[in-house]
């Protein structure tokens, strides 16, 4: 980038500068279509903030982003990754082989693993953000847009920076940069950052913060200038986090402890009620489906209608719900775990470009990229201890009952005083679990373009790519100690040896406080996955008149994913000479392959009223590769879902607007645009497996934006973006409302704690006969189909509830309600966005100045998932930021006080509904709260 754009790109404002010594507003400089032009003369809706901008607008990270640019939407995600949405089009899905509806670029390369919105924006050109689909200039395609991070780069001649900020929360932020020159033809740029501070809320268990920072990122460049039509550029770039960094928010329960009666009929009250106590944890999801800010939301799952609640019950070692009458502490940054959470994270990332003008007309470039991600994520699944311990001797009704006394000397010797010795969570004497969510991957890519500037009305710009990523040692992890004590009393029936590791018969039990894979004692999804993309992509140009233009842009996509898919192994028995570990993979293969582009026009009229315009209209067919479910097993009535997912498509069709006017004091920008959304990749947790369907839907929209500086001192920004999108058609079943609300249908518990649906009256016949019985357990036959009789027919005629066949009971057994989706909302996307901000320069004499500033953003009400039900809504909220800067340009000082988030608002940006065998519960993500804080920088 030359001086002159650089110099354009340090100044402030998102997507523009201002001199200093007039009205007019100075145009940034971008590269949105891969070479240097103004904004105002690319045909693209894109945002673009230099490092000051940043600063001034505390807009420290990625997730910061969505603060400034109209019709963007963000929230992190609950197994370590985050949705950026754009235009109601992000990453909705979760699978290891799925791809983001957003691209991730660093310096123009993509990152299909990365830490962008968990690090900090340090020493960086401008930050650029691409609305609309993307993929005949950007290596990876995206449906939604792209994200691209520009650094800065060695300059030739000596300067440096340092910064040091102090805030509340213990917060102690350092960055620096420091330029050498080396002789004529070599220079070499360091940077660094570093963020501490003390936790958001507290861990009331252990008495420590919770949700702490503890960061750092490095990156080192290095130019190589042997000539004018040679340039090469090598960067090293590295985050390392390792603190105890929450992963999620706080977990969102209604307490469900089941209905009175079924259909009329009361629960048994043999052996003193605890035979009814167990029936009614089985007709109960765990968690009711509420809203979000009803009263009781803060209420704990009914641990009952868990997995690890009903190991509880088969071997006696809880009585009842593990939670009864406990309710979260009511601050929402705080929570109440049995261990702090760990959160360790590092990505290291090499980047080679090499700029060579093989004539004045033809400029060829090389971009080879190289990263390795690692993340690594421990926390107690539920963050909140129960209320009861463990049995000291078991309930008396339990599945091991028929043992008589033996079983209580049994237990007495493996759980003394009810504790039980689990080797992942430790030794207690109540119902404790914990979560993983751990992965290692690594890329590689080489891209390679040509472009042109010809004389003449006709050039291109051209190039080819290959992205090779293997995430091939990843985890997710989930680890209770009722299901390591139900294996650990059946291995010693079994084989002789609790804690047996080998042998026929064995369910082995890792011996290990870190599983390693080798225990089939815990959950384990793993799935070690392999993406080889290439693709061909250009766009050629056609200067029909001077202010005329035509742009024709392909791209052919060849997606190959090869996933290794290894079914869940939680309590399978090895075999004879088996090998404790995981199960045999299945290696399942998809390729894609897609044609896509953009066809359209930029003119540049004279109007009488307008300084400049840009005009432009573009139709554009976005993709993004499907992928492969994860492995489900179809037990208790739960029909799977496909084993693979389609791809996704938008086709698009914008008209924008640029305009300069008042003299170019006055900057007004605006697009429409309408999308054909085809195959919409959305994600639900289906047998503790998740299922990602395919749907379609139709979105339009405005975005306006607009800068304005009616007198020099004083400048005002604007933004404002409306969204309307609609499901087209699809149906789906809701797990947190199988019934669809049908009386005469109820939900009821499966031998695999996931649920199913089956007439109220043949729920009440299967518990009245499992009165006449005194077993509680008979009811875990009620969503297993012993036959195939009556596959096809609806349940009820009041809904579309169809039968996947009859079970021992003679009743007919359902996955549930499929609801209508045509005319719903896509998650995360509110009608309305809005930002403003508005700044007043003061100034001292002597060249000192003073900038006081103030940003305020709001989005209306969303939902989080495609049902749009109540349980699903988030409302609107708001953030407000503030700063005062005072600087002296020539003696390189600069002081800073900030508030962000000034109003401390407590605002969920999303929720992620958990498995029927979890307890259907929540967790919930929120805005960071109020921090405030000074800054002193020094530049040389």
């Amino acid at each position: 980038m030359g001086a002159s754009a650089a110099a354009l790109a340090a100044m402030a404002q998102p997507a523009f500068a201002q001199t200093a010594g007039a009205t007019v507003i100075e145009e940034l400089v971008v590269t949105a279509q891969k070479k240097e032009e103004s904004i105002q003369d690319v045909p693209i809706a894109v945002s673009a903030f230099s490092q000051d901008t940043l600063q001034k607008q505390k807009i420290d990270g990625g997730p910061n982003l969505v603060l400034a640019i109209p019709n963007v939407n963000f929230s992190k995600g609950n197994f370590t990754g985050y949705n950026f949405q754009i235009r109601g089009v992000g990453s909705k899905l979760v699978a290891g082989s799925g791809d983001a509806g957003t691209g991730i670029h660093l310096n123009n390369a993509p990152l299909t693993a990365n830490n962008l919105f968990e690090t900090e924006f340090y020493d960086v050109e401008r930050v650029e953000v691409l609305r609309g689909p993307q993929g005949t200039l950007y290596g990876r395609n995206a449906t939604g847009g792209v994200v691209n991070l520009i650094t800065n780069k060695p300059v030739d001649h000596f300067e440096a920076n340092a910064r040091i900020q102090l805030g509340n929360f213990g917060e102690q932020k350092l960055r620096g940069m420091v330029n050498l020159p080396i002789g004529d033809m070599l220079a070499v740029r360091v940077a660094g950052a570093t963020l501490k501070r003390d936790g958001y809320g507290k861990n009331i268990v252990t008495g420590n913060d919770a949700d702490d920072r503890d960061l750092y990122g490095l990156r080192a460049t290095v130019a190589f200038t042997p000539s004018d039509d040679f340039k090469a550029t090598l960067m090293y770039d590295r985050f390392h986090e390792d603190d105890s960094r929450s992963r999620i928010g706080k977990q969102y329960c209604t307490k469900d402890n089941g209905p009175a009666t079924v259909g009329g009929v009361g629960y048994s009250t043999a052996a003193g009620g605890l035979v009814g106590q167990i029936q009614r944890g089985l007709f109960s999801q765990g968690c009711q489906a509420t809203s979000l800010y009803s009263s009781g939301v803060l209420g704990t799952v009914n641990s009952q209608a868990t997995l690890g609640g009903l190991f509880g019950a088969l071997g006696g070692f809880q009585t009842g719900d593990a939670y009864a009458g406990k309710t979260q502490t009511p601050d929402v940054r705080d929570i109440e775990s049995t261990f702090d959470p760990i959160y360790k994270a590092s990505t290291d990332i090499w980047e080679l470009n090499l700029d060579w003008n093989v004539t004045d007309a033809l400029k060829l470039t090389s971009l080879t990229g190289y990263s390795k991600n690692m993340i690594y994520t421990r926390q107690d699944y539920n963050r909140y201890t129960p209320t009861t311990n463990f049995n000291t001797s078991p309930n008396p009704v339990n599945a091991l009952a028929a043992l008589g006394p033996a079983y209580a000397g049994i237990y007495a010797t493996l759980f003394p005083g009810g504790v039980v010795s689990d080797p992942q969570n430790g030794k207690f004497n109540r119902f404790t679990t914990s979560d993983i969510s751990a992965g290692k991957s690594k890329q590689w890519s080489q891209e390679l373009r040509l472009q042109s500037a010809f004389d003449g009305p006709l050039n291109f710009n051209v190039g080819a790519i290959y992205v090779d990523f293997k995430a091939d040692d990843g985890d997710y992890y989930v680890m209770f100690n009722t299901g390591t004590a139900w294996y650990q009393v059946n291995n010693l029936l079994g084989t002789g040896n609790a804690n047996c590791t080998t042998g026929a018969g064995c369910v082995a039990v890792d011996p290990g406080k870190d599983p390693n894979r080798s225990g089939r004692n815990y959950y384990d999804s793993y799935a070690p996955y392999h993406l080889k993309s290439k693709a061909l992509f250009g766009e050629v140009y056609w200067q029909m008149t001077d202010t005329f233009k035509w742009t024709l842009g392909l791209r052919y996509t060849d997606d190959d994913k090869r996933i290794e898919t290894h079914p869940v192994a939680l309590g399978v028995a090895l075999k004879a000479g088996e090998t404790a570990g995981p199960l045999p993979a299945v290696n399942q293969h998809v390729q894609f392959k897609e044609t896509t582009g953009r066809f359209g026009f930029d003119w540049k009229p004279e109007l009488g009223f307008t300084d400049s315009t840009l005009v432009y209209g573009f139709f554009s067919r976005g993709y993004k590769a499907g992928g492969v479910n994860s492995p489900c097993t179809n037990t208790g009535g739960v029909i799977c879902g496909p084993p693979t997912f389609e791809p996704e498509f938008v086709n698009s069709v914008e008209f924008g607007m640029k305009n300069a006017l008042l003299d170019g004091s006055l900057i007004l920008n605006g697009s429409i645009f309408h999308y054909d959304y085809k195959g919409y990749q959305v994600s639900k947790i289906i047998n503790r497996a998740s299922t990602n369907e395919n749907i379609d839907a139709k979105i339009k929209g405005v975005e306006l934006e607009s800068i304005w500086s009616p007198v020099r001192p004083l400048r005002f920004n604007a933004s404002l973006g409306w969204l309307d999108t609609e499901i087209a058609n699809g149906t789906s079943i809701d797990t947190f409302n199988r019934t669809g609300g049908d009386p005469l249908l109820t939900v009821v518990k499966s031998s695999a704690a996931s649920n199913c649906v089956v007439r109220t009256a043949d729920a009440a016949t299967a518990l009245a006969i499992s009165n006449s019985l005194g077993n509680p357990f008979a009811l875990l036959g009620v969503c297993t189909p012993a036959s195939t009789a009556g596959a096809g027919t609806k349940l009820s005629a009041n809904s579309n509830a169809v039968a996947i066949g009859t079970n021992a009971f003679g009743g007919l057994v359902s996955d549930g309600v499929a609801t209508n989706l045509k005319g719903k909302e896509l998650p995360n996307a509110p009608h309305w966005t809005f930002s403003f901000g508005a700044q007043y320069t003061f100034d001292f004499g002597n060249g000192w100045d003073a900038v006081l500033r103030g940003d305020y953003y709001r989005q209306t009400k969303t939902f989080s998932r495609i049902y749009n039900s109540m349980p699903d809504q988030i409302d609107e909220w708001q953030n407000v930021n503030l700063t005062l800067t005072v600087s002296n340009q020539d003696k390189g000082w600069t002081l800073e006080g900030f508030v962000k988030n000034a109003t401390d608002e407590e605002a969920i940006t999303d929720t992620y509904l958990t498995d029927d065998s979890s307890g259907l519960f929540r967790n919930a993500f929120f805005t960071e709260p109020r921090t405030y804080g000074v800054a002193v920088t020094k530049r040389w």
